[in-house]
């Protein structure tokens, strides 16, 4: 389940509690709080295991990248030296190994920043899942912790 969504029923939980007749305070079912607190420690580590998850795909994505950069570079100079008899063919050969090698590097360059961003973006997510649900609980803590305001007690 979605962090946001048992975010949500928390604050309903805690939104829709009865009032304690007199104070400001409610009562809350504790087993169903700890419940909602079950649930939302389960499906936090699962959006981490994604985030890490996609953080091994741009290591994977920039490691194959790399290697193919270095295929292309590898191709271009083996050309390059079997057309080394004729100085024209040398100069083409060359040219085309310099464009291949800047292709190659515009390739992992746009493939790396892509899957940096996407990273990026699930991370950012993810912090803006965890502020709300952590803003959700000191809510709720607050709430449970503000004492009841009435007349004091007189002995």
């Amino acid at each position: 389940m979605d962090v946001l969504v048992l975010i949500d029923k928390l604050d309903d939980l805690i939104h829709n509690a009865r009032s304690v007749p007199l104070t400001d305070s409610v009562m809350i079912d504790r087993e169903a709080i700890y419940d909602l607190l079950d649930q939302m420690r389960s499906t936090i580590p699962e959006e981490v295991k994604q985030a890490r998850w996609i953080v091994k795909e741009r290591q994977e994505m920039l490691a194959e990248a790399k290697q193919e950069s270095e295929r292309v570079v590898s191709e271009a100079r083996e050309k390059a030296g079997q057309m080394a008899a004729q100085e024209e063919i040398v100069r083409v050969a060359e040219r085309q190994a310099h464009e291949i090698v800047e292709d190659a590097r515009d390739r992992e360059r746009e493939i790396r920043l892509g899957a940096e961003d996407y990273a990026d973006e699930v991370l950012g997510n993810l912090e803006v899942n965890l502020d709300k649900f952590l803003a959700a609980v000191r809510r709720g803590r607050e709430r449970l912790q503000t004492p009841a305001i009435g007349p004091e007690p007189q002995d």
